[in-house]
C-alpha cells in the first residue's frame, strides 16, 4: 500500500510516501520558525496560512523525490489532532480533498501516536511492549507500549511540559525563538554546577512530572545576579541538567515498575544531545536499551503520519464523509488497529 503522509499540526508541513513494502521512499519539510520568529512563539492564524500555501508545492515535490504517480497512492493520512486546531483543518480538507480528487481512502491519525511509533522507521526497530518517554513543546508522558493503539498512561506533567518549560526559560533569558534548541546550545558553553537547581517530584513516589517550578528558579537565579549576560549560559546548563535528571530518573523507575527494559524516546526534546547521552549512560547500567529517532523525525514530520496511518489502513480502518478533526485528543483513547 502506498501512502501519502500529511503533517499540520503546528508551525511545520511535513509531506512524505511510505510504501509497506519497500519502506519510507520520501519526505520533505518546511518549517514556519523565521515567519514567527518575530513574534516570540508560534501564531496559529499565521501557521495555517502558511500551510495552505505549502502543502501542494511540497506534496508534488515529494511524489516527484519517490519517483511516483499521482495515480499510484493508494490511500492519504493526515494529522487531525491534537494540535493547533486551523492548522490541523488545513492539512485534513487537504489531506480528504486529495484523496477524493484520487478515488482512495483517507485517515485522521493521532499526532502523539504517529511520534511514538516513529522509532519503527528505523533499523533495529523496538520490539514491544516499551516504556515510551513522549516528550515536547505540547507534552511530558510516560506510556506503557504492548502494540499498535495498546497504550497506558503511566506518568504525565501536571503543569508545564518539558519542552514549553524549555521555550519559555529561553524566552525570560533572553535567548529568543525557538527557545528549546537555543537553550540547548546556550548550556553547551556553562557549567552546570554553577547553578544548582532541584530535580522536581523525584523525592516521591509516582511517575508525573512539574517543571513549572523549575522554570521559576532559573529566573529567580537570573535575577540574583542582576540579570547578568555572562551568567547566561550557566543558568541554562544548570536548568537543563535538572530537566533531564528529572526525565531519566522517572524512565528509570518506569522501567523498574514494569519490569521491562526498552526505553523508547520520541518528540521534539527527543532530539536534546544531553537528555540521549544521559539515558545512553543510565540505561547502560540496567543493561536497557535506548531507542530514538534520527533526528529528523523527533521533530513534527509526515514520514511519522505516513508510517502511523499505513500500520492502520492496511488494518482497514478509514475516515467516514465529514472532516474531522480533534485539538485534544488523549492518546489514552486510541485502539488497536481495525477495520
Amino acid at each position: 500500500m502506498l501512502v501519502l503522509g500529511i503533517e499540520t499540526s503546528c508551525d511545520e508541513t511535513g509531506i512524505a510516501l511510505y510504501d509497506t513494502e519497500e519502506g519510507l521512499l520520501a519526505h520533505v519539510l518546511h518549517s514556519q520558525v523565521e515567519q514567527h520568529e518575530a513574534y516570540g512563539g508560534v501564531v496559529p492564524e499565521i501557521a495555517s496560512r502558511d500551510h495552505v500555501r505549502k502543502w501542494v508545492t511540497l506534496t508534488r515535490q515529494c511524489v516527484a523525490d519517490a519517483g511516483a504517480e499521482f495515480s499510484q497512492l493508494d490511500a492519504v493520512a493526515y494529522t487531525c489532532g491534537p494540535g493547533l486546531a486551523g492548522a490541523l483543518f488545513t492539512g485534513a480538507v487537504a489531506g480528504r480533498m486529495l484523496a477524493w480528487s484520487l478515488g482512495v481512502k483517507a485517515l485522521g491519525v493521532h499526532h502523539m501516536e504517529a511520534h511514538l511509533l516513529a522509532p519503527m522507521l528505523e533499523e533495529g526497530a523496538p520490539e514491544f511492549p516499551f516504556i515510551c518517554l513522549l516528550v515536547s513543546g505540547g507534552h511530558s508522558q510516560l506510556v506503557r507500549v504492548d502494540g499498535v493503539g495498546e497504550y497506558r498512561l503511566l506518568g504525565d506533567t501536571l503543569d508545564d511540559a518539558a519542552g514549553e518549560a524549555f521555550d519559555k526559560t529561553a524566552k525570560m533569558l533572553g535567548l529568543g525563538y525557538p527557545g528549546g534548541p537555543r537553550l540547548a546550545a546556550a548550556a553547551e558553553a556553562g557549567d552546570d554546577e554553577k547553578f544548582r537547581f532541584a530535580r522536581p517530584m523525584t523525592n516521591r513516589p509516582g511517575l508525573d512530572f512539574s517543571f513549572s517550578g523549575l522554570k521559576t528558579a532559573a529566573m529567580t537565579a537570573f535575577l540574583s545576579v542582576d540579570k547578568n549576560p555572562d551568567a547566561v549560559a550557566d543558568i541554562a546548563a544548570g536548568f537543563q541538567a535538572a530537566v533531564v535528571d528529572t526525565l531519566a530518573i522517572k524512565c528509570l523507575r518506569a522501567l523498574k515498575q514494569e519490569k521491562l527494559n526498552r526505553l523508547v524516546v520520541a518528540g521534539g526534546v527527543a532530539s536534546n544531545k544531553s537528555l540521549r547521552a544521559v539515558l545512553t549512560r543510565s540505561l547502560k547500567k540496567i543493561d536497557g536499551e535506548l531507542f530514538c529517532p534520527r533526528l529528523e523525525f523527533c521533530t513534527d514530520n509526515g514520514a511519522m503520519i505516513a508510517y502511523a496511518g499505513a500500520l492502520r489502513l492496511v488494518a482497514g480502518e478509514h475516515a467516514g464523509e465529514q472532516v474531522n478533526i480533534r485539538p485534544r485528543w488523549p492518546l489514552g483513547e486510541m485502539t488497536p488497529p481495525r477495520g
